[in-house]
Formats: structure tokens, C-alpha cells, sequence
């Protein structure tokens, strides 16, 4: 029994036809005083639950939907509810930065156990501690081989994958070995959340085609920072590829209108809003890999599986 949110229905019906399973309904009511219900329009008693939603923008109100999705599973005598979390916006607070700050991305994933998740299918979080937060199964995808293939049509003769810092290196060398190609990073610090700095590139750029590795991009901040860098060091050109594409504040619009960047490719992870603004996006779904570890999970099968090369 597969039901599906209000963030990202286009997803979650994609997500059911690559399945061949209906989408149920869900009814969600807003009361005077701004309480949500949620009623599941099927019966669920013994069934084994998927619950799909991204937690993009407006993400209280997504996530307090899918903690009543996830009760109303539970309550109902559901077998197994599982969260499906193509997004999962709070793993960007992974750890205390300053002094008397939550840990959210770990609050939020005890949230989603209380409520009744009894396992998690989230795709690229933003650290591998995330993944430690929850104390229920968790899959985690990622979209390398989504992007393997949209690029391994190019002439990568002078190719490099370059990781916009040095924590998400092991993904960018991930994505550089199945496209046969060297990885670079850039030694980057955050200053607050609209603010970044990249001090230096580790690895060689100079006068190559540049496939710029990211698991999100919301204001665009540490991009347009690499993309100057990368200038700096005479690259060729860039490509940007990320999992995540929030492109808040106009992001995407500025990050189109670099001189070195030809195309800007994410997943559908996330409905995009201003996909119309720049012409060089391309959007990737993801909808087949989820419903594939949807199946698996169903039938017990092996969900690394997938990421053999």
C-alpha cells in the first residue's frame, strides 16, 4: 500500500506507475485553529505502508504531515510503515556548531520513530551520521548512477568531478570512477548560511570540462563560489549536478548565468519551482531507483544491491 504526501504528488504517482501499484488517497483537513488531520483512504490492517514524502519547503508543515501519515498508518494496524524520504531536509543539522543548538536532523528522525515509522528509504542525505540517527533500518539511495548515465555521453577526454568541499569528496571520487574520470575538491568553510568561503582546490583543473558533484542546492552560495574558484584556475567549463535542487532566492537563475556553466542537471527529488527560469536545467527522475527499493524492501530482496556498478 503505497500513499503519498501533498509536498510532491507528480513524484509519488510516477514513483506508483513505475511500481504498477494505484496510489491511495489521503484526505488532510486544516481546522480553524490550524491543526491537521489525516485520514488514509484504504485499508491498511496488515499491509505492509509506504508513506512518500519529500521534506521540501514548507518543510513544518510536510513534516508534521507525514509524522499524522505515519500515526494514522500505525493506528490502522498497518504491518510495517515505512517513510519514504526522497528529501530530508533537517540532515543539514548534523551536529552543534555553536554552544545550547539542537541536533535536529536527530530529534526529527526519533520524531519519525515515535510516530510509527518502522523503517526509512531516504535518498543522498547530507552526511554518513545522519544515517546514525534513526534507531529503526534505514536504505539510503543515492542518484551516482542517474548521473553516470546522463554524463557518460559526453566527450569526457578532459574530464574532472569536482566536490565543492571536502565532505562530500567520496561521493564526487565515487561518481569520477564510474565516469573514468580524476576528482578534485575544494577546501571550503562555512561562515553562516549565506555566506561561504573556498580557499583552495585540491587537484588539477586547469583548462579541463569540470562535472561539479553537489548533494543540494538551495541558496547557491558555495556554487557561485566554486564557479570563481574554478575561473581562477582557467577550467574550461562546468557542468553541475546535484540531488537536492531546492534553488531558492533565484539560485538557480544566477548559477545559469555564469560564463563557465553549460548545463544544470538535478533529480526530482524535490518539486522545482523555477524550473522554467533557466533553460540549461535538466531534471533526472529518480522515481524508477525508489520504486526499485520500494519493490525490494516489499519482497525482501537486497537493496545494495543496486548500487553494484
Amino acid at each position: 500500500m503505497v500513499f503519498g504526501g501533498s509536498s510532491h504528488p507528480a513524484l509519488s504517482a510516477e514513483i506508483c506507475a513505475d511500481l504498477g501499484v494505484p496510489l491511495r488517497s489521503v484526505r488532510l483537513t486544516r481546522f480553524a485553529n490550524d491543526c491537521l488531520e489525516v485520514q488514509l483512504q484504504a485499508n491498511c490492517r496488515e499491509r505492509d505502508v509506504f508513506v512518500i514524502q519529500p521534506l521540501g519547503p514548507p518543510v513544518q508543515e510536510n513534516l508534521v504531515e507525514l509524522l499524522l501519515m505515519l500515526d494514522a498508518a500505525r493506528g490502522a494496524s498497518a504491518a510495517r510503515v515505512t517513510a519514504v524520504l526522497p528529501y530530508y531536509a533537517y540532515a543539514r543539522s548534523d551536529k552543534k556548531s555553536m554552544p545550547r543548538v539542537s541536533i535536529g536532523g536527530r530529534l526529527v528522525a526519533d520524531l519519525l520513530v515515535t510516530a510509527g515509522a518502522s523503517r526509512v528509504l531516504a535518498m543522498t542525505l547530507h552526511s554518513p551520521q545522519v544515517h546514525g540517527f534513526f534507531s529503526i533500518p534505514v536504505d539510503h539511495l543515492h542518484a551516482l548512477r542517474e548521473f553516470a548515465d546522463h554524463f557518460s555521453g559526453l566527450d569526457l577526454t578532459s574530464g574532472v568531478v569536482v566536490s565543492p568541499d571536502l565532505g562530500n569528496a567520496k561521493n564526487a571520487a565515487a561518481l569520477a570512477r564510474r565516469l573514468q574520470v580524476p576528482v578534485a575538491a575544494g577546501a571550503k568553510e562555512r561562515l553562516n548560511d549565506e555566506k561561504v568561503t573556498i580557499s583552495s582546490i585540491i587537484g588539477d583543473v586547469e583548462g579541463r570540462d569540470v562535472i561539479v558533484l553537489d548533494d543540494e542546492i538551495a541558496r547557491g552560495t558555495t556554487m557561485m563560489e566554486l564557479l570563481d574558484r574554478l575561473a581562477e584556475r582557467d577550467a574550461r567549463s562546468a557542468r553541475i549536478a546535484c540531488t537536492h535542487g531546492l534553488f531558492s532566492d533565484g539560485a538557480l537563475k544566477r548559477i545559469a548565468s555564469h560564463p563557465l556553466v553549460r548545463e544544470i542537471v538535478s533529480t526530482n527529488t524535490l518539486p522545482t519551482a523555477e524550473a522554467g527560469v533557466a533553460a540549461d536545467l535538466r531534471v533526472i527522475s529518480i522515481a524508477p531507483a525508489l520504486a526499485e527499493a520500494i519493490r525490494r524492501i516489499h519482497e525482501g530482496e537486497s537493496v545494495s544491491a543496486l548500487f553494484a556498478s
